[in-house]
């Protein structure tokens, strides 16, 4: 599965402009009065203006799984990353074969750069904002996982990702190449102590050949 378009909201165009345009450099791809866009790689990250207070939310970008130390390097130049534990700023997920770093954007969105080890994209070429190479994980609110995740397997003909876990307050759907982390309404967003809220998001996908709209406003799943 792959993440074409995410579509999520922000209280503050001008400094998420400011924040993905001038620190961190991704090409703006479009610019209205209540809507701004960025290409991400192979996948467009759009915004749109909300009249909530500092909605937050959570995603990641695929990077070069050979690249992960020389992102830390780029990333820590621009910003403050998020303190994993004591033993430092990097996750290992070993059961999915794959490492990642993650800091915050202006809005309080967590953002996540993943190193997949399982993927073909390894590179030469000298870490830079063209090394994210598409959204890799949106994260999606609801108070049950589980029933919203069997409902877009349903509607979509999705799968749940063979290499992740299953319960009540966190379930995963999709593979290495783009996932819908599914997770229960207030549990904490890995690897901070910020609660999970649920927010409208748009999201574009490509499986099995076939592009797919999907929005999420809440519970409520509309094609």
């Amino acid at each position: 599965m792959e993440i074409l378009e995410i579509e999520i909201q922000t209280d503050d165009l001008l400094e998420t402009e400011n924040f993905y345009s001038g620190v961190l450099g991704l090409q703006m791809a479009s610019k209205g009065p209540n809507s701004i866009s960025f290409l991400a790689g192979q996948s467009t990250l759009n915004f749109i203006k909300s009249n909530k207070v500092n909605p937050k939310y959570h995603f990641a970008f695929n990077i070069p799984h050979n690249k992960l130390e020389e992102a830390i390097i780029w990333a820590a130049s621009k910003l403050n990353l998020i303190q994993i534990s004591d033993n430092g700023i990097v996750a290992n997920f070993e059961s999915w074969n794959a490492r990642a770093i993650y800091f915050y954007d202006n809005n309080n969105n967590i953002l996540e750069l993943i190193a997949r080890f399982d993927l073909h994209n390894l590179t030469d070429k000298p870490f830079d904002i063209s090394s994210f190479l598409s959204i890799s994980e949106i994260g999606i609110v609801t108070d049950e996982p589980i029933k919203l995740a069997d409902k877009l397997i349903e509607n979509y003909s999705l799968n749940y990702f063979s290499k992740g876990s299953k319960s009540e307050s966190f379930v995963t759907i999709g593979d290495d190449n783009g996932l819908f982390i599914i997770v229960k309404t207030n549990r904490n967003w890995f690897p901070t102590k910020q609660k999970s809220e649920k927010h409208f998001i748009r999201i574009r996908i490509s499986t099995n050949g076939l592009t797919k709209d999907i929005t999420l406003i809440e519970e409520n799943v509309s094609r």
